[in-house]
């Protein structure tokens, strides 16, 4: 091979080198333009590629909250029954002698079967007015049925200018579970600012008898309280705090003999005030530190 055909191949191959130096050379300076700029690269990230697995992918952004979907719904307060209307109610309420009498027999006959379901004859000695005093202990557990609130306060408010915290603490109550019928007991306080009016203090525990004599789950039971009260009495604010201990999970399930449960409702400006729900809280003994 010639001298000049020599000279000529490494001429070529040291521009090619030179031209693979120059967009190298290129390439770092816009990367390093783009940087001092502040313009995003379009380079992909491996974080936007699909997730293998379906379950790796991202949960979508929920919508934001509107301020009234932070609490539970309120219940309606129907002054004339339940405040949650259910069949059969108003028959039981407004029932004449022969339709109770009807019912007693009817609840009766159902006591009656479920004694020979789980084996007993309930024709023996001891069970022969089972069915008959069975009938007549679950018409009264369950009399809130037959009450309500208008009747209950009976125009019992009073103008007296008050506008202080009144509490009235340690209601025993009894009720039962609406999931296996079994009763669940505590004691439940109550507690409210007056906007002048005040209520006859006895008609607080006859409102939480009221609503602990129906099936009932203690979470609701604390609601019905306290919004009942709210819409009779119009007070600035209501507080309502029951602790309880649940058969259902004594007696069966996971049977936690010491397990309490605890359950709150608060309105008004006992919501809104943390001063005013503290001091209630330490009135009734929950704050304890």
């Amino acid at each position: 091979m010639s001298n000049h055909a020599t000279k000529r191949r490494s001429d070529g191959e040291g521009h090619g080198q030179g031209s693979h130096k120059r967009k190298r050379k290129s390439k770092a300076e816009k990367h390093s333009a783009s940087k001092n700029d502040g313009t995003v690269s379009n380079r992909k990230h491996s974080v936007s590629k699909p997730a293998r697995d379906p379950r790796d992918e991202a949960s979508p952004i929920p919508p934001p909250k509107r301020a009234d979907e932070d609490r539970s719904p309120s219940p309606v307060i129907d002054f004339d029954g339940l405040s949650r209307p259910s069949a059969g109610t108003r028959e039981r309420k407004e029932e004449d002698p022969k339709q109770a009498a009807a019912r007693m027999k009817k609840l009766s006959g159902a006591v009656r079967t479920i004694l020979e379901c789980i084996g007993e004859d309930p024709d023996r000695e001891g069970l022969l007015g089972t069915p008959e005093r069975y009938a007549k202990a679950m018409l009264f557990f369950t009399k809130g049925y037959q009450e309500n609130v208008r009747d209950i306060v009976n125009d019992a408010i009073f103008h007296e200018g008050h506008n202080e915290l009144v509490i009235v603490k340690d209601i025993e109550v009894f009720s039962l579970c609406e999931h296996h019928m079994v009763p669940f007991t505590g004691k439940m306080h109550i507690g409210y600012i007056p906007n002048k009016d005040v209520i006859g203090i006895s008609k607080l525990p006859r409102i939480a008898d009221m609503f602990s004599r129906r099936l009932q789950i203690q979470e609701r039971l604390t609601k019905d309280v306290a919004h009942a009260i709210m819409e009779v009495l119009k007070p600035q604010g209501v507080a309502v705090v029951m602790e309880s201990s649940h058969l259902c999970m004594v007696m069966r399930g996971v049977e936690k003999t010491s397990a309490t449960t605890i359950t709150s409702c608060v309105l008004g400006c006992i919501e809104k005030r943390e001063k005013s729900r503290n001091e209630f809280f330490s009135l009734v003994g929950l704050n304890r530190r």
